[in-house]
C-alpha cells in the first residue's frame, strides 16, 4: 500500500464519511482514465494461455463483497476471473499513518481506526491490530466459502498442488493466500505470529510506512535495520516456512534480512530505480542481491512506483528489471485497491500482457512474469501442512 501526498491527503477526509466508507474507496482506488488500444488476438490468446498471479492487493481492507462484480476498486473475483487471475495474495493493512508520504512518518497515528468504526467491525477490531489482522483473514475464508466453489484459500504447497490440478479442468477457478503488510499487528509480541499463522497468513513484512519494534521502514523517522526483536521474528517466520517480504524495508533491513535470511524472501509490490528513481523504489544493487539468493520481485502498477499512469510504463519496469536480474525473478505487484490509481484493474491485464509484447519480451518471459514464477516459488517455500 502506498500513498502519494495527494492521496494520503484524501484519508483525513474519512472522518467525514463516517456514515459512507464505501465513498473513501471509490475515491482512493481509481483506474485513470486515458484512451488505450484493445489488445491484439494474438496478445488476448496469449494471455489466456497464462497461468497469472499477482503478489499484492488491499482489498479486504475495504470490507466489499468480493464476490459480486464492483463498479469501483480494482479488485473482485469476478474480474480476477475475467482477467485470468489464478492466483491473487490478499494483504492486510492494520495501521497507516495520517499525512503519510514516502519520506518520512511516525507511527503514532493511525487511519485505520477511523475506518473500522466506519465499516462496523467489531469492538475488538477498533483498538488491536491482531484483532484487525484475524478479522480480515477470517473474511476472506467467509468469501471463498460463499463463492459456490469458485474461490479457496491457499496455505500450503499440498494445497496448491491440488488447486493448480483442478484448475487444469476448470480454468475459472481462483485460488487467494494471506499476507501482513507489516508485522506491528504481532503487537510486539512473537507468541502471536502463531496466531496470525493459523489465522492463514504465509508472508509478512516487518514495517509498513512506520519504523516498528522490528525494524526501521524506508519511509521511517529512523530507517534503521533489524532490531534485535526483528532477529528474532525472521527466525521465527523461517521455523514456520512463513515467507519475508520486504516492501517498505529500509535499506539498513533489507541489508540486515538479506545478511541473515536462511531462504529467499520476496519484494511483493515496488518499482524500480532504474525507470523511476525515489526513494519508495529499490536500487539495481538491491535487485541483484534479491535475486542472488533466490529472491522474487513484484512491480507495482501505480504512478509512484513506475512514473508513469499507462501499461507502457508497468511494461517498462518489467522489461528494466527482467534485464538486469532475468524473468525468473521477476513477477507483478499491482498494489491494486492499495489507496492507489493504477492504469488497469484486474479486468484489464490483458491489456499488460499487450504492452509486454510491445516491449519485445518475448511468450517464455510474459508467462514466467505473469505468475508462472509466483507459482513455482510457492510450491518450494510455503508449508507442507495443510491449514
Amino acid at each position: 500500500m502506498i500513498l502519494s501526498a495527494t492521496t494520503a491527503a484524501s484519508l483525513a477526509l474519512i472522518g467525514g464519511f463516517l456514515s459512507a466508507p464505501g465513498l473513501v474507496d471509490q475515491h482512493l482506488n481509481q483506474v485513470y482514465s486515458q484512451a488505450a488500444k484493445p489488445p491484439t488476438a494474438a496478445a488476448l490468446a496469449l494471455h489466456q494461455r497464462l497461468w497469472v498471479a499477482d503478489l499484492h492487493a488491499d482489498s479486504l481492507l475495504w470490507q466489499r463483497d468480493l464476490n459480486r462484480s464492483g463498479k469501483h476498486g480494482h479488485v473482485d473475483f469476478p474480474r480476477l476471473q475475467q482477467g485470468n487471475v489464478a492466483l491473487q495474495a490478499f494483504s492486510v493493512v492494520t495501521k497507516t499513518p495520517r499525512k503519510m508520504n514516502i519520506d518520512r512518518n511516525a507511527g503514532d497515528t493511525d487511519n485505520i481506526t477511523t475506518l473500522v468504526v466506519a465499516q462496523g467491525l467489531p469492538p475488538a477490531t477498533w483498538t488491536s491490530l491482531l484483532a484487525r489482522a484475524t478479522y480480515q483473514a477470517d473474511e476472506l475464508h467467509r468469501l471463498a466459502d460463499s463463492s459456490k466453489d469458485r474461490m479457496r484459500v491457499i496455505g500450503s504447497r499440498t494445497q496448491l498442488r491440488s488447486f493448480i490440478a483442478a484448475r487444469e479442468k476448470d480454468p475459472g477457478l481462483l485460488a487467494g493466500w494471506l499476507t501482513l503488510e507489516g508485522a506491528h499487528a504481532l503487537e510486539g509480541k512473537l507468541d502471536n505470529l502463531d496466531t496470525l499463522y493459523k489465522a492463514g497468513y504465509r508472508m509478512a513484512a516487518p514495517t509498513h510506512f512506520f519504523d516498528t519494534e522490528l525494524s526501521g521502514s524506508q519511509h521511517g523517522m529512523k530507517k534503521g535495520g533489524l532490531t534485535p526483536l526483528g532477529e528474532e521474528w525472521l527466525r521465527a517466520m523461517e521455523r514456520r516456512k512463513m515467507i519475508v517480504d520486504l516492501a517498505h524495508a529500509s535499506p539498513a533491513t533489507i541489508d540486515d534480512v538479506l545478511r541473515l535470511a536462511k531462504r529467499p524472501v520476496m519484494v511483493s509490490h515496488t518499482g524500480v530505480r532504474g525507470t523511476c528513481a525515489n526513494g519508495r523504489n529499490l536500487s539495481d544493487a538491491q535487485l541483484k542481491r534479491i535475486a542472488a539468493q533466490g529472491g522474487l520481485v513484484g512491480i507495482g502498477f501505480w504512478n509512484t512506483a513506475v512514473c508513469g499512469k499507462d501499461v507502457a510504463s508497468i511494461a517498462r519496469a518489467i522489461k528494466y528489471t527482467v534485464k538486469l536480474i532475468g524473468a525468473e525473478h521477476v513477477a507483478y505487484g499491482s498494489d491494486f485497491d492499495g489507496a492507489v490509481t493504477t492504469a488497469i484493474d484486474a479486468a484489464g491485464l490483458p491489456r499488460l500482457t499487450q504492452a509486454l509484447l510491445d516491449a519485445g519480451l518475448s511468450e517464455a518471459q510474459i508467462r514466467r512474469v505473469a505468475g508462472e514464477n509466483v507459482r513455482d516459488f510457492l510450491l518450494k517455500n510455503l508449508p507442507d501442512d495443510d491449514v
